[in-house]
């Protein structure tokens, strides 16, 4: 599903058993020369890495570019890493600053085209369809038809969610990364995490129960 453009150098064995290693395992692999491990790593985190960012951007697109700009900047900065840390709360943490920076970048791009729309006098047709590209509906029919009803309507509520609010639950419930795990990920303090995970749930089930009001 994604590619990967980062060329690695040098023979490389294939070993059989490198998919079963811990992610350490093949990050220290990697560093020493086995370009191997850094594929499985990718592959690894393949999916679940990339349904993050798809759900935290809420653009396919920008999600997958922001992939791979992230599977680069973990080539790159390889020598940065801590021995004796966790490879998965560094990961997401890159991943995270990224989505951040992207998210911010296409949020000020939208708000020029917005206003340059209103300056120009735009039609309602063409200002809703800006609309519907700054509320992220991007998903192809075919796919959403797919979907379940009531996942639909998960997605729905958390992207109502200010941006800080949903970061620790998609880590959190989508994730499962603990507490302190979120807390190296976004560079917060443990209660802050807490904090901000008890009000993305309240916010969660209010918007949760004004959808079930509309649909009964």
């Amino acid at each position: 599903m994604h590619s990967y453009s980062v060329e690695s150098t040098g023979s490389v064995s294939q070993s059989s058993n490198i998919p079963e290693r811990s992610d350490e395992e093949l990050f220290r692999l990697f560093r020493a020369g086995n370009a191997s491990a850094f594929d499985a790593l990718v592959h690894r985190y393949e999916g679940e890495l990339f349904g993050y960012l798809n759900r935290y951007l809420r653009n396919r697109e920008l999600a997958e570019d922001t992939f791979q700009i992230t599977f680069m900047t973990v080539y790159q900065k390889a020598d940065s890493f801590e021995e004796g840390k966790k490879f998965k709360p560094w990961l997401y943490a890159i991943a995270t600053n990224l989505a951040i920076d992207a998210s911010r970048k296409r949020k000020r791009r939208l708000a020029v085209s917005l206003e340059s729309e209103w300056n120009a006098g735009e039609s309602n047709a063409k200002a809703g369809s800006l609309r519907d590209g700054l509320e992220g509906h991007d998903e192809k029919p075919e796919n959403m038809m797919l979907v379940d009803e009531k996942k639909v309507q998960v997605r729905k509520a958390i992207d109502m969610l200010p941006e800080n609010l949903r970061q620790v639950l998609l880590l959190a419930y989508f994730h499962e990364f603990k507490y302190q795990e979120i807390s190296e990920v976004l560079g917060i303090p443990l209660g802050t995490v807490k904090s901000r995970l008890h009000a993305a749930m309240e916010k969660f089930q209010q918007s949760w129960e004004r959808m079930q009001e509309v649909v009964s």
